[in-house]
């Protein structure tokens, strides 16, 4: 399909026809990011289940600071995206080299600031003893890959908005592919443990964006974005920024209140958190469907705003629905029928019985709500894909400090149900906040177009 007929497909063709061309190289491209952490996590179980238990305990902490770069992709793909459907093809040029100029500097400065306070904010989050030692080593050289990373961002943004979901994620497979052959060489061949296993994902992601930034020279799509002589336009920055900030901060309020979550997870014991992060890493597996089709309809929302087809939108909503739900449900029944199996083999080290215990049990819980967790994400495609991002940070920071946070301490300081009352709060928030996001959706105000 050439860079035209991408567009005309968007804005004109069978709707499912077009949310399962656009969602299955994203969800591809999503668990080849996923597989990212599932190489680490295999490779790391098999060192012990403090190690593995140190990858789950700084994962909030990593994603706090990449979520300013996760939402200038989002605002990237967002204000493109509508400006491709509205034709103006100059200014979305203009607007992805401006994404680039920003997202440079921001990334810069996060991975020299998470560098130097990884020790800080590890002993602040109240990790000790060994798990300290191998959060601190785990985390410090995740943050050079920043802005690779953030980079990473930006390439699947423009292309992503252009329809194109294909080329990021071949370009995703063979750093992947890369990635899993050098963990185990790096982890057990080169000695250096759970160190190995980021600087083989640091390494990976740098081939990535480097062959990210040639595509982009090349000029393979319909956005080339310049890449010397851009200065900083003060208007752009300004309509940039207000998609970006509240993507950001409601990542970022969703990564604060993870880091919470696991310190409170963490007062269980390391099998609790071994299990809370071993589960979350199989449903995001799982769920990689649904995140597919909640991101294809980001740029179908957008193209389709822009071209002021405010039906067909909805349209691209409906039946992103029906999707979700019948991924996420035939997933969870698998999960459910092979539960002791799935375990065991994210579980490397047969000696924790007490993490494969609770992992089977937080995974019955988790599967009761994955239907919702579809839904969760096609509702942030909607306000992400049209621009009002607020709406998403308020679904984001709402669903954790609103719903899961309360409820877990209610649970621990009130009750004497143990880990169960996480794993219950974890599901209940799914249907609080999915709620909330559908009576959003009704009323309408998504529907108004943020760049014109």
């Amino acid at each position: 399909m050439d860079k035209q007929g991408r567009r005309d497909f968007i804005l004109n063709g069978d709707m499912y026809k077009v949310i399962i061309t656009l969602a299955i190289p994203i969800m591809i491209n999503n668990l080849i990011q996923t597989l990212y952490n599932l190489a680490d996590g295999v490779w790391v179980s098999k060192i012990g289940s403090v190690q593995f238990a140190a990858t789950t305990f700084v994962w909030p902490v990593n994603f706090l600071f990449i979520s300013i770069g996760a939402g200038l992709g989002i605002a990237g793909t967002s204000i493109l995206s509508q400006l491709l459907g509205n034709e103006d093809i100059k200014s979305a040029k203009e607007y992805s080299s401006q994404i680039i100029l920003i997202t440079f500097i921001c990334s810069i400065i996060f991975s020299i600031l998470g560098f130097v306070l990884t020790p800080f904010i590890v002993k602040i989050m109240g990790a000790t003893g060994e798990l300290a030692k191998y959060s601190n080593i785990y985390l410090r050289i995740t943050f050079l890959d920043i802005p690779f990373t953030f980079f990473i961002f930006n390439f699947n943004s423009i292309f992503n908005a252009q329809g194109n979901t294909v080329t990021p994620t071949i370009l995703s497979g063979i750093s992947a592919i890369l990635n899993v052959i050098l963990d185990p060489i790096f982890i057990f061949g080169l000695n250096l443990g759970i160190a190995g296993a980021a600087i083989a994902t640091l390494l990976s992601k740098a081939l990535l964006a480097v062959t990210a930034v040639y595509i982009l020279k090349k000029n393979y799509g319909i956005i080339k974005p310049r890449f010397r002589g851009v200065k900083l336009n003060k208007e752009m920055a300004k309509k940039i920024f207000s998609v970006a900030i509240p993507s950001s901060v409601g990542q970022s309020g969703s990564a604060l209140g993870f880091m919470v979550l696991n310190s409170f997870i963490a007062s269980y014991g390391n099998a609790t958190l071994a299990a809370f992060g071993m589960v979350n890493r199989i449903t995001s597996l799982i769920m990689q469907p649904a995140m597919g089709v909640g991101a294809a309809l980001t740029s179908i929302i957008g193209q389709n705003l822009g071209a002021q087809n405010f039906k067909r939108a909805e349209e691209g909503f409906k039946k992103s629905i029906v999707f979700t739900i019948i991924f996420s449900v035939i997933g969870a029944l698998l999960l459910i029928w092979q539960d002791n199996l799935v375990i065991n083999f994210f579980m490397q080290s047969k000696d924790d019985m007490e993490v494969i215990n609770q992992g089977i049990r937080y995974l019955w819980f988790t599967c009761a709500s994955l239907p919702l967790m579809g839904i969760f994400s096609v509702l942030q495609g909607v306000f992400q894909g049209s621009g009002h991002t607020k709406y998403s940070m308020y679904m984001e920071i709402g669903r954790l400090w609103m719903v899961r946070l309360p409820m877990i301490l209610i649970f621990k300081y009130l009750t004497t149900v143990g880990q169960n009352g996480i794993w219950f709060s974890m599901s209940f928030s799914n249907l609080i906040i999915c709620i909330y996001g559908y009576y959003i959706y009704k009323k309408d105000s998504w529907k108004e177009v943020v760049i014109r």
